[in-house]
């Protein structure tokens, strides 16, 4: 009797047939895709003098009835500058190259995606750079402050000869460089590059792929090597980019402790350095004359033996300047830059004049500070950090009247380019500035201490800072009617409504101390002028019709320049 195969083998045999077919069918399916990948791999690009274009777009494909989407990668022209500044099997590291293709790069080395993890969207610029600090809490238990960025593990990359960045870049939308995504990308860049071994293939490159030219902040502008289109080459000073990213990623932990013990174990400030200077700017009248002559005195008090270095033009009279030489100032002359955004006649029209302190580059490193400020200690040590350092303002503003910055001639071009595109949100160059240096490092507020009192709760320990005898402030920055167009008998603030925030017989008494000290010869020049004394004259009596209950107007005037 014939027999017949049982059920269960049928099955089986079944199975194995229709097994083969599937991965026949994945296999065929596999090839097609990979076919239509290649096809659609690169995408079109058109190159002018300053950009390029590129199509970069998302097609719908059928495979086989099957929907699908491919994107495409976008695929830029390698710059022309590449062919001179590569050598042999170099190791190349690609950053936020993700949607790039990168295949023209790999005659060149070896092709190393970096990995990391992108910053989470909920954190802010104000996260980094906040508004309120309570500095004195956070010296105390020096608990960490600021939110974690994300970075790559370094020891996995530290063996590149070439580093190439996309930087994004959302320009023109407003805030487009206060991007905390933007700023990841910058310090992922620079430390890769300051955590690389020494390569065989010479000196770090990184070359930056963007619209927008990377932040001067951490690559320098100097440090531009050569640009084609979007690409930028730079060749970074390795020792000042450590400095850079061994600092707190924004203000929202101090760049530097005011405790004198730890400054000097950390620092050598005794050692003067011929290329630093402490400067300042006259670019008005003769009105600010006074506060650079005391400014200067109270320098030179500190025992400092930096350079101090005064920008100024010809309107200030021979007399006056003769005065500022004698009071210590080295004088250089310069052509004062208008202020576009300026109205006419106001002390704002000529304060872009501030930018001549970048073509200092007899000096590489420049402490700025404004003439309405007098200096009580010693501030060498902040020769010892990068542009920009500054204490902070209001929110992620920080205020320039004392403020850490390197000459170069390329920086100021840079400004000169943009002074009628740039808004400055104040009028002024601090508002410049910031426009310009989004990512700061700040310094305590001792050493700006601003003459306010914005909150009545501070009066008392304000006061107290102004007066303490040794100093514990570093500076105080005078803020509202300055102590020269006031009678020494007082502070003249207190007269005027809205500038008695800025009122402080205490502060008034010590910016005096100063002026007494120096020669009378130069105090001569702190003189009040006759306009000056009708204006005060004035001031007294509407705040004696007022009633104002400090009642400084009725103090007795006994200031001899009151008569003279």
């Amino acid at each position: 009797m014939k027999s017949f195969p049982s059920k269960a083998l049928i099955i089986k045999i079944n199975l194995v047939f229709l097994v083969c077919f599937l991965v026949a069918y994945a296999a065929l399916l596999h090839w097609q895709l990979s076919s239509l990948h290649h096809e659609y791999s690169t995408s079109t690009v058109r190159c002018t003098l300053c950009k390029c274009h590129h199509k970069v777009e998302e097609e719908q494909i059928l495979v086989n009835g099957t929907k699908g989407i491919l994107k495409k990668m976008v695929k830029h022209k390698k710059p022309t500058f590449v062919k001179e500044i590569m050598g042999r099997e170099m190791k190349i590291g690609m950053v936020n190259m993700g949607d790039e293709d990168v295949s023209d790069w790999r005659v060149h080395g070896q092709i190393i995606k970096v990995q990391f993890q992108k910053v989470s969207e909920l954190l802010e610029w104000d996260d980094l750079f906040p508004g309120q600090i309570n500095e004195e809490l956070e010296e105390m238990d020096m608990r960490q402050t600021c939110p974690e960025i994300p970075m790559p593990h370094f020891y996995s990359y530290n063996y590149m000869d070439m580093i190439v960045v996309k930087l994004p870049c959302n320009y023109p939308q407003e805030g487009w460089k206060r991007d905390v995504f933007r700023l990841q990308v910058h310090l992922v860049a620079a430390n890769l590059a300051v955590n690389r071994k020494k390569g065989k293939n010479g000196k770090m490159k990184l070359i930056f792929l963007s619209k927008c030219m990377p932040m001067m902040e951490i690559f320098r502008c100097k440090e531009l090597k050569s640009r084609e289109g979007d690409w930028w080459y730079y060749e970074p000073n390795m020792a000042k980019l450590a400095q850079k990213v061994s600092l707190p990623i924004g203000s929202c932990k101090l760049a530097l402790t005011p405790r004198e013990k730890e400054m000097k174990k950390v620092y050598d400030i005794s050692k003067a350095e011929s290329r630093e200077a402490y400067a300042t700017v006259l670019h008005s009248s003769g009105k600010y004359v006074c506060g650079a002559i005391t400014l200067a005195q109270s320098l030179v008090r500190t025992r400092t033996k930096r350079d101090l270095v005064l920008l100024l033009d010809d309107n200030i009279s021979e007399s006056k300047r003769y005065a500022l030489t004698k009071a210590g100032w080295k004088l250089r002359f310069i052509k004062r830059i208008r202020n576009p955004r300026a109205d006419k006649n106001t002390y704002n029209k000529y304060n872009y004049s501030k930018f001549r302190l970048w073509q200092l580059t007899d000096y590489e490193k420049v402490v700025f500070v404004d003439a309405d400020i007098i200096v009580l200690r010693n501030m060498d040590i902040l020769f010892q950090f990068p542009q920009l350092s500054a204490t902070g303002n209001a929110g992620s503003i920080f205020n320039s009247g004392v403020m850490v910055i390197e000459p170069s001639n390329c920086t100021f071009n840079m400004f000169m380019q943009h002074t009628k595109d740039i808004i400055s949100y104040n009028g002024g160059d601090q508002g410049f500035l910031n426009e310009i240096f989004v990512w700061w490092h700040r310094l305590p507020r001792r050493v700006n201490f601003f003459k306010n009192f914005e909150n009545l709760n501070e009066v008392s320990a304000k006061n107290q800072l102004f007066e303490a005898d040794p100093p514990q402030l570093y500076a105080i920055h005078y803020l509202g009617l300055k102590p020269w167009v006031c009678y020494r008998d007082y502070d003249c603030n207190w007269d005027v409504g809205y500038l008695r925030v800025y009122a402080s017989d205490v502060a008034h008494r010590t910016w005096w101390k100063i002026h007494d000290a120096m020669d009378e010869n130069l105090q001569k020049f702190c003189g009040l002028s006759k306009q000056r004394k009708i204006e005060l004259y004035f001031s007294r009596k509407e705040a004696e019709e007022m009633g104002l209950k400090d009642e400084h107007w009725r103090i007795n005037v006994t200031d001899p320049r009151r008569f003279t």
